[in-house]
């Protein structure tokens, strides 16, 4: 889906859903019922439910709301309930007009929040080019991504804030990192966003094993001839 009506049809939106799922919880960033996957279509969102196994999601188990949280269509499993994450995945679609929205518990994003205070930071690899500056276009691989930090909460909903508040003031970012929990991760279609996902994770796993060896994955290389234009 591209965010526009008639991108996709409902039916392909709910069978790709559960598909991304598989697909997270094969690369272990959706054990334990934790993550979520979600598909903006014009003003209809898919969202997976809370506390399940992602894994077995299936396409008569998601939600459909609005932008305004509002539910216009429930899982035929009246026992499923909509997904802690919703307001939280609101905040990419309603500041940042995203397309699809996913949130990974993988263990890489979660020791990143460990290694970092307030912020990621990482230049001069390749996979950088593989992430959005905001909307307008791709990074460099010279360039520094930033990926703001925020601190963990009790309960997932009560991390909107803060979410919020870190979009705001980040506005080139499509991530935020929470501290011992995971990351939100948005784009303008579910493509940019699977791959960008790919991308962030792949730059997290990197800068975890650098930072054994005792290299500052933010530091730019003497030798690099882009000194200076970053």
């Amino acid at each position: 889906a591209t965010g526009t009506r008639g991108s996709m049809e409902p039916n392909e939106i709910r069978e790709l859903v559960p598909e991304l799922c598989r697909l997270m919880y094969d690369k272990g960033w959706a054990t334990g019922t934790g993550g979520g996957f979600s598909i903006r279509d014009g003003d209809d969102i898919y969202i997976t439910p809370s506390g399940v196994q992602k894994e077995r999601i299936q396409p008569q188990d998601l939600f459909v709301i609005n932008r305004d949280n509002e539910v216009s269509e429930a899982p035929q499993n009246s026992d499923l309930k909509l997904s802690e994450c919703t307001p939280l995945f609101l905040q990419a679609y309603n500041l940042r007009d995203a397309g699809s929205v996913l949130h990974s518990h993988s263990t890489d994003a979660v020791m990143i929040t460990m290694l970092y205070e307030k912020e990621f930071r990482i230049t001069h690899f390749e996979m950088i080019k593989g992430i959005l500056k905001g909307n307008e276009r791709s990074l460099k691989y010279y360039e520094t991504l930033v990926v703001p930090i925020i601190d963990n909460t009790d309960r997932e909903c009560n991390l909107t804030e803060y979410l919020r508040e870190a979009i705001q003031q980040y506005p080139d970012t499509n991530a935020v990192l929470v501290r011992r929990h995971g990351i939100y991760i948005w784009g303008p279609n579910w493509q940019k966003t699977k791959a960008m996902a790919e991308c962030y994770h792949y730059l997290f796993e990197l800068a975890v094993k650098l930072h054994s060896m005792g290299i500052d994955p933010s530091k730019v290389p003497d030798d690099s001839p882009y000194k200076g234009i970053n």
